[in-house]
């Protein structure tokens, strides 16, 4: 089992999502994530997947769209450092990701499929990963970050996202 990370293996900015994480496996985790998921997104009808809580929100659809791209641009930055490679990598805007790409014109389905590809991707490539892996850093946003800190930034995160999905969205979530 992967320890949790130091506060020396990630930004201040981080430290929200990672203390969200429960204890146990960080795979484990991020395979019981994605059966929540899959469960919420095959239980919603097309309508309440295009649901805002409020004007300028974001729609159920692109809460779970902004879930893949977090998905796909921390999983690469963890390869790279996982890997070796010391090139610092920059932040990026998620409202930018957003506005440039229509999610709510996706179906419910090719979401879950998106979704379940990445994931797997995810899971799989940290399936292989060595202890001394899980522990190479390199920099994130200028900051310190470990290989290990960024797996558990990608549980927080989703965790964030699926509290707000039950909170604020009214989604029936059992998380």
């Amino acid at each position: 089992m992967i320890e949790r990370p130091t506060t020396e293996e990630y930004a201040a900015f981080y430290e929200g999502y990672i203390r969200l994480v429960p204890e146990g496996d960080v795979i484990e985790l991020l395979e019981k994530q994605a059966n929540t998921v899959q469960a919420l997104l095959s239980s919603l009808t097309e309508e309440q997947g295009d649901y805002r809580y409020a004007e300028g929100k974001w729609s159920v659809k692109e809460v779970i769209g902004h879930l893949v791209d977090n998905e796909r641009i921390m999983s690469n930055r963890l390869l790279r450092i996982a890997r070796g490679d010391v090139t610092p990598h920059p932040g990026y805007d998620q409202d930018v990701l957003m506005q440039s790409h229509p999610f709510d014109t996706y179906t419910l389905t090719d979401l879950s499929e998106e979704y379940a590809a990445v994931r797997r991707s995810t899971i799989l490539m940290l399936r292989h990963l060595t202890p001394e892996t899980w522990l190479r850093k390199g920099i994130v946003s200028d900051n310190t970050a470990s290989a290990r800190s960024i797996a558990f930034v990608l549980v927080g995160h989703e965790l964030h996202h699926l509290s707000v999905l039950r909170d604020r969205y009214s989604v029936d979530l059992k998380l």
